[in-house]
């Protein structure tokens, strides 16, 4: 299973294509081996590893690495803001802003949207799926959110799992409208949250450092939105302002250099996810879609 590649559906193509893997040999070697299992544990999980390769990535030297990294992902730079030749340094090109046009906003008081770029995957009711990125392989929302009373809150509600790769556009946004809170932080490691590591250990995404935010949303209830944080992810920044409300579609905040993740979560009976988020997900097979791209319709 390890050895696997890591396959999605890409909904505008139709159709199921093998992952590039950004540090592939790396990542497999932390993973997969037990001499990287052990570097992993005494170094690559810890904050400082991340911090420092985040420092790396902001020297203006590290500039440099953009056109490469951008001809070797086929990034479309007509969709950045701003010229690849205006960043300092590689960080502020990994979360680059896009041009409002580059990702339209689906339509609808009843729409629920992306809230990132990336690869998906849609539980309807998560107590009774049979496992995440494998069968078998769960956490609980208890050990998620940090919170017993929310996990009961939201017990058999739906759950989105966004998994953001390096390549991805960083920046993540409000996926209805309504009121956000205060931002909580929970402390945690750095691991990856790529398939290599997560078909390993789901519970990698539960030990992971995140932040939690609920959104009193007027047409679909209470929504909590989490932040996770990951191997060589420098920061998660908040950009929103709390207790004020948010349209569905604006920016919430950036994650820093690395892949990271965003998990969405409704109460029980509040949203119906499209079809091929569904189809796909019942065979633990991720859906690459764009932010404010439709995820679902509401239900109640």
């Amino acid at each position: 299973m390890s050895a696997e590649p890591i396959q999605y559906f890409d909904r505008y193509a139709k159709e199921v294509r093998t992952e590039r893997i950004y540090g592939e040999k790396w990542l497999r070697f932390a993973y997969e081996q037990p001499l990287g299992r052990l570097f992993l544990g005494l170094l690559v999980r810890r904050a400082f590893f991340s911090h420092y390769y985040g420092w790396q990535m902001r020297k203006r030297i590290s500039a440099n690495r953009i056109l490469p990294f951008i001809i070797e992902y086929s990034l479309d730079v007509d969709e950045f803001l701003r010229s690849p030749f205006d960043f300092k340094n590689f960080n502020e090109f990994f979360y680059r802003q896009l041009k409002p046009a580059a990702r339209p906003i689906a339509e609808g008081d009843g729409v629920a949207v992306l809230p990132a770029d990336g690869r998906h995957l849609a539980f309807p009711a998560v107590d009774a799926a049979d496992g995440f990125y494998v069968k078998g392989a769960k956490f609980s929302l208890e050990a998620l959110l940090g919170d017993a009373e929310a996990a009961r809150e939201f017990a058999g509600g739906a759950m989105l799992i966004s998994r953001l790769c390096p390549v991805d556009y960083h920046r993540f946004h409000f996926p209805v409208a309504g009121t956000p809170g205060e931002s909580r932080l929970i402390n945690g490691w750095l691991y990856s949250v790529s398939p290599v590591a997560l078909r390993r250990n789901i519970n990698y995404l539960v030990q992971n450092k995140r932040m939690v935010t609920r959104i009193e949303s007027p047409r679909f209830g209470p929504v909590l939105m989490l932040e996770v944080g990951a191997t060589n992810v420098g920061s998660i920044r908040q950009l929103y302002v709390s207790n004020r409300p948010a349209a569905k579609g604006e920016e919430k905040g950036l994650f820093a250099f690395g892949g990271s993740c965003v998990i969405t979560l409704f109460r029980p009976g509040r949203i119906r996810f499209e079809n091929d988020l569904l189809e796909m997900s019942r065979n633990h097979t991720e859906t690459f879609a764009r932010m404010g791209d439709r995820l679902g319709v509401a239900s109640a």
